[in-house]
């Protein structure tokens, strides 16, 4: 069984109270893509993953330079904006890295005190806090720049009944496919380049009062030809958790350099999603076209049992099935999980998807960490990018 927590003998509780409160996070509030038709984005988004049309901002609502629709399912919302002007900031991000997240917004109780006290402890301001209103009340937002060009964005809306967001109205639409069971984002990654993830750990800690958690180094995180070392950031009430990867030396190119080399700089590499059936929600996905990485050997499967230790008798799935979805699982102290990853969404290998579901287990997979990177490196392999 995989250990991964960091200081085991005081648990996740103990680490979780050395975060400072002075920045309390509800939960994640959006996520927004800048991409280059938000149109076909969205019509992926649900045909794929059973996301619901929630609201759109455009030309017929009154904004003149972007188009954006907002998706839902449960917890999680979309947001895809284009923009409609070749001298967009929104079109130069995409020009730059292609389609990617530009906005992790988080849910506040009070934006300007989470802009106030992040900017006076470092943090570079991507907007000030501004009052954004309409019939259905006001909504505050604020934000500010983390790793890249990717920004928080904190979002105030105990003032607000609307939709979404002043500006947007109502997205009715005549398609909408069934949901797939995702409930709620589970966590986050960023991509950093080389050397710089203790610098944005050090960040986290001091602008936004996190704590680092999980840690992996590159004796954890390896295959025979790459590897990568991340740390796991976590807010006081664990809702929020954004492990940061950064590159390590190997005899070949690592998924984390590929990632860099055509994102052009840091971002997001992937969001994990969490469902409470894994087997039901990847075989809807597989059944809509979302492409996953390769199965892991037969080898893998067979080691299950002993993988799982104590937990095993607590397993609920069968082992076959999990086999022939391509499934993963693992187990900490706590209990076990079960996970999988997409491959790239894009024709650019930058941004995939992570399907989790915890069953007590709260860490991210260290077991599966090896059949993982391998199945990417034969995705890499055939790309020409190992």
């Amino acid at each position: 069984m995989a250990k991964e927590v960091k200081n085991v003998e005081y648990g996740l509780e103990k680490i979780f109270e050395g975060a400072q409160d002075f920045l309390p996070l509800l939960g994640t509030d959006y996520v927004e893509f800048y991409v280059g038709n938000a149109k076909q984005a969205a019509h992926y988004y649900k045909t794929a993953f059973g996301f619901q049309s929630l609201a759109y901002a455009g030309l017929e609502t009154g904004v003149k330079d972007r188009a954006s629709y907002v998706l839902k399912q449960d917890k999680i919302r979309l947001v895809l904006t284009t923009a409609l002007t070749s001298d967009s900031p929104i079109g130069e991000h995409v020009k730059k890295h292609g389609d990617g997240v530009k906005i992790v917004a988080l849910w506040v109780e009070d934006a300007r005190s989470a802009w106030e006290e992040t900017t006076k402890r470092g943090a570079k301001s991507f907007m000030e806090p501004t009052v954004e209103e309409d019939e259905h009340g006001k909504i505050v937002r604020a934000g500010i720049y983390t790793y890249g060009e990717t920004v928080h964005m904190f979002v105030e809306r105990k003032e607000y009944n609307g939709i979404f967001l002043p500006g947007y109205e109502e997205w009715t639409s005549d398609y909408n496919p069934a949901p797939t069971g995702l409930k709620f984002i589970d966590h986050m990654v960023g991509n950093v380049g080389w050397g710089e993830m203790n610098t944005w750990v050090k960040w986290y800690e001091d602008v936004m009062g996190f704590v680092n958690f999980l840690s992996f180094d590159d004796k954890q995180i390896h295959t025979e030809y790459s590897a990568l070392m991340s740390k796991v950031m976590s807010n006081g009430n664990g809702r929020i958790k954004f492990p940061i990867n950064e590159p390590a030396e190997g005899k070949k190119r690592s998924q984390i350099e590929e990632y860099l080399d055509f994102y052009e700089g840091a971002g997001v590499q992937h969001i994990a999603v969490a469902t409470d059936d894994i087997i039901t929600t990847v075989s809807d996905l597989r059944s809509r076209g979302v492409e996953f990485l390769s199965t892991p050997p037969r080898s893998y499967y067979e080691a299950i049992p002993e993988r799982l230790g104590e937990h095993m008798g607590m397993m609920k799935e069968d082992i076959n099935e999990l086999e022939k979805l391509g499934i993963m699982i693992d187990a900490d102290e706590e209990g076990y999980l079960l996970q999988i990853f997409t491959k790239p969404v894009e024709d650019r290998p930058t941004l995939f998807y992570e399907i989790i579901q915890r069953m007590g287990a709260r860490g991210f997979g260290a077991g599966n960490f090896k059949a993982l990177f391998e199945s990417i490196e034969r995705e890499q392999e055939k790309r020409g990018t190992l």
